[in-house]
């Protein structure tokens, strides 16, 4: 199969992608880079989705720092059990001041991510760091709890300027290319799809505390960094008829 994958690529060999990976965050490095910055005796790390499921366990990147593993379920890495939505409410006064808190593959699953950045910010420490990993583009798996894909600019907007965070880095890693198959509509069927990547990645910097946060009060210009959905473009005048 991935000589036939090689094969199929070639009319994409020379194209260009438009998004680059982050710079030290990509899929590819992140824990590296996070260990490296990160892990240092009297730093606490949060791992959201801790539990060895897939044969990775991230503790051994942070063996200096007070790593503590957060899971839905028991198993090897987990020491607390509990709610993502619900975050806050686990950890004792005093506890809930993290300088990093981070997610691999995890937001896809999860049914309400926004309540989750909010909890996310609670806990972390002002000048904290929040980084997230998942997936853009990806076989549909662990249904039904197989929710939402996000791309660097849908992590972007959830953990947002008005919910006080400054991006560090983003981007999206691992570029796709392929077609539509036999069994999609006619009109799209064998077309090339470009512009598929398969994991999204960001890094924000808690700026200071938010005191009762709504995101029905998120203005526009603070979703992602003032831009704004864009304009339509000009009415272009109609050609003379010959």
């Amino acid at each position: 199969m991935r000589a036939f994958g090689t094969v199929a690529g070639l009319p994409f060999r020379f194209r260009k992608n438009r998004i680059s990976p982050p710079g030290s965050v990509s899929r590819a490095h992140w824990q590296d880079y996070l260990s490296e910055r990160i892990n240092k005796p009297g730093i606490r790390i949060l791992e959201i989705g801790a539990r060895n499921a897939t044969g990775a366990n991230r503790r051994s990147h942070f063996s200096a720092a007070e790593h503590i593993g957060f899971d839905f379920y028991a198993g090897e890495n987990v020491d607390v059990v509990g709610d993502v939505d619900k975050l806050s409410s686990y950890l004792m006064p005093g506890e809930a001041e993290f300088d990093l808190v981070f997610l691999s593959a995890v937001f896809k699953d999860l049914h309400m991510p926004w309540v989750a950045a909010t909890e996310i910010q609670k806990v972390l420490k002002v000048g904290g760091f929040v980084f997230i990993e998942t997936q853009f583009s990806y076989s549909s798996h662990e249904r039904p709890w197989h929710f939402f894909q996000f791309s660097d600019m849908g992590l972007r907007a959830l953990f947002n300027e008005s919910l006080e965070f400054d991006l560090v880095e983003s981007g999206m890693s691992n570029p796709i290319s392929g077609y539509f198959d036999h069994n999609a509509d006619s009109y799209l069927k064998h077309q090339p799809v470009t512009e598929f990547y398969c994991h999204s990645e960001i890094l924000r910097q808690k700026r200071c505390e938010v005191d009762s946060f709504v995101w029905t009060s998120v203005a526009i210009d603070g979703v992602v960094e003032g831009s704004r959905y864009p304009a339509p473009r000009a009415a272009q005048p109609a050609s003379p008829r010959i």
